[in-house]
């Protein structure tokens, strides 16, 4: 009887959170990121579509006497290493079981509107960012809001959101993800947690170089086994991709999406899931990707902003090729599959070899693991501008200590949590990004005519007092 009533109020918790998350992602975050990423899609005339190439090319370019901790190729690395997690394969199964196919389509929208608004917080990352007692360059939201524009208790809430989404997002989330197939092959959730925890110390201590280096080497393996796994399949199915792609975009704008339920609240889903799976996945708008940028080595902030275009771009190939092979293979409609074991049953079928799912469960650990790592490094900024850097030194245990709660956690409880986590990130962010949004757009025009701007040089570093008195 109590463990019946336990059960119940933790299904009363869990509805609560995905009713207030639905309908803050969408009658807030939805027409945030549409108005407002569309009117920078517009001013930086589609820097997303235009300066693609450009992205790409600078991630190779040697900046080696530039200012900096990690080369763009290692910033960029790291910030796929938080982006390459669980939300690009578990994630959209949830995205398919929550919101519908359609909901594939509305991740689309909000990783293209999303890179720009990363963009702008990326240059602004960069721009503001100071040195540290240790000599590394820190930045991020909660420097250019409060050292900008002297927005201080935004610049706390932000580092408190970062922290919260580090340990639900970047933590629990990963972990509870990559314990579901393990428990099925025989692996205590305690035990496979316990051991993440181990692996995840012997980076971590290294601090932002240490991960930003393990980055560089593990992202393109990781990506290279899944992706190829995953085109396979698609291959395999290739009549089903195109009536795939059309079920995607009639379950999104289709009459009966709109109308379905009461007060079109199937809309509401599939809406609220994209974009919620959307954020998750890319990261875009919510701060993570500019603090982890911050610190690499260049000439101007615009180049950073710039850099960053890859990563939503790369993200949203991996996620697209999950929700294709979860249609193509109709696993997607097994309502008793949740979460990995929904991807772990897809990729099986549509291989044809129980191998096929051992390889999407080794895929996730490498995913989920380095997302850990990128997630650390941003509480520890976060945790450093909130305390210093001795309290954050003290937080990375804690970090590691508490890896195992993950494997312990509701599955829905987990996601529910990480949504409202970076959902919160996001709105914080996104005050800071409109505040200076007419600076971005001067200061990229500038650069991109080839008139540098005079707040930054490869001779000058901003400091925090002096992006104080920095005029638009």
């Amino acid at each position: 009887m109590e463990t019946t009533l336990s059960y119940l109020n933790d299904l009363d918790v869990r509805s609560l959170l995905v009713g207030i998350n639905e309908l803050f992602t969408f009658y807030f975050i939805f027409p945030i990121i549409v108005f407002f990423g569309l009117y920078l899609t517009i001013r930086l005339r589609f820097v997303q579509i235009t300066k693609l190439k450009m992205s790409f090319a600078s991630l190779l370019k040697n900046e080696s006497q530039s200012q900096g901790n990690i080369s763009h190729y290692q910033a960029i690395s790291a910030v796929l290493a938080g982006n390459f997690g669980t939300g690009n394969i578990s994630g959209m199964a949830v995205a398919i079981t929550t919101g519908g196919p359609g909901a594939l389509v509305w991740m689309w929208v909000m990783a293209f509107l999303g890179a720009a608004i990363q963009y702008g917080s990326c240059l602004l990352a960069v721009k503001y960012r100071i040195k540290n007692d240790a000599g590394e360059y820190v930045g991020g939201p909660m420097y250019y809001l409060r050292d900008r524009l002297g927005y201080k208790k935004i610049a706390i809430l932000f580092a408190l959101f970062a922290v919260m989404g580090a340990l639900t997002v970047g933590n629990f989330a990963q972990v509870n993800s990559v314990i579901l197939p393990l428990e099925k092959m025989g692996i205590h959730p305690f035990l496979g947690a316990s051991i993440i925890a181990l692996l995840v110390s012997v980076v971590i201590l290294g601090g932002i170089q240490r991960v930003a280096k393990f980055a560089s080497y593990i992202v393109p393996l990781k990506a290279i086994l899944y992706l190829g796994t995953a085109l396979t399949i698609l291959a395999l199915h290739a009549d089903q991709v195109i009536p795939a792609f059309k079920l995607m975009i009639e379950a999104a704008f289709s009459p009966q999406s709109a109308l379905g339920g009461i007060l079109g609240f199937s809309a509401v889903k599939a809406i609220s899931s994209g974009f919620d799976r959307g954020i998750f996945a890319t990261d875009a708008g919510t701060g993570i990707v500019p603090i982890l940028q911050s610190g690499a080595r260049t000439t101007n902030p615009v180049i950073d902003g710039v850099v960053t275009l890859a990563a939503p771009f790369l993200v949203m190939l991996v996620c697209t090729t999950t929700g294709l092979v979860l249609l193509v293979t109709g696993v997607w409609q097994n309502t008793d599959l949740q979460s990995t074991n929904m991807v772990t049953e897809a990729f099986q079928q549509g291989i044809g070899h129980p191998f096929a799912a051992y390889i999407v469960i080794i895929a996730l650990v490498l995913f989920s693991y380095t997302t850990i790592l990128a997630w650390a490094c941003c509480a520890e900024k976060a945790i450093a501008f909130l305390g210093g850097n001795r309290l954050a030194y003290w937080f990375k245990y804690l970090f590691i200590a508490l890896i195992p709660l993950g494997a312990l956690m509701h599955v829905d409880l987990i996601w529910r949590l990480a949504d409202i986590s970076i959902s919160l990130m996001l709105t914080a962010n996104i005050i800071g990004i409109l505040a200076l949004s007419q600076e971005i757009i001067k200061d990229s025009a500038s650069y991109f005519s080839k008139k540098l701007p005079t707040f930054y040089s490869e001779k000058h570093e901003i400091s925090s007092v002096e992006a104080l008195v920095v005029k638009k």
